[in-house]
């Protein structure tokens, strides 16, 4: 049964930095694409950044283009999200999902349904 794992979320002042980690197990397949979104209250679910183990291809959002950094280990089948400069509106529970092709696509609609980790939750407050 494939897995995901989402840990690394907390409470962070406005301009600090977290680090996110998912994962994913119960699974042979060498290729693979792991996407991060996140969930406020009241608005929809986004993609925010994504990779693929094939060749390390990396996709951000403009909301958050230049501050996250996604990054991956391979033989642990594990993908982190650097979250750097947080801002107040970066609030949210964010997901990490899989999808078995060696592509990205942040749709949250592309990857349902799917495999989805449990998520985390980031508060950026003062």
């Amino acid at each position: 049964e494939v897995q995901l794992q989402a840990s690394g979320g907390g409470l962070v002042q406005p301009g600090g930095s977290l680090r996110l980690s998912c994962t994913a197990s119960g699974f042979t397949f060498h290729d693979y694409a792991i996407a991060w979104f996140r969930q406020a209250p009241g608005k929809e679910r986004e993609g925010i950044s994504c990779i693929t183990s094939s060749d390390g291809s990396k996709y951000y959002a403009d909301s958050v283009k230049g501050r996250f950094t996604i990054s991956s280990d391979n033989a642990k089948n594990t993908v982190f999200l650097e979250m750097n400069k947080l801002e107040p509106e970066d609030t949210a529970i964010y997901y990490c999902a899989i999808k078995f092709v060696q592509y990205c696509v942040m749709s949250p609609d592309w990857h349902s349904p799917g495999y989805w980790g449990q998520g985390t939750q980031v508060t950026v407050s003062s």
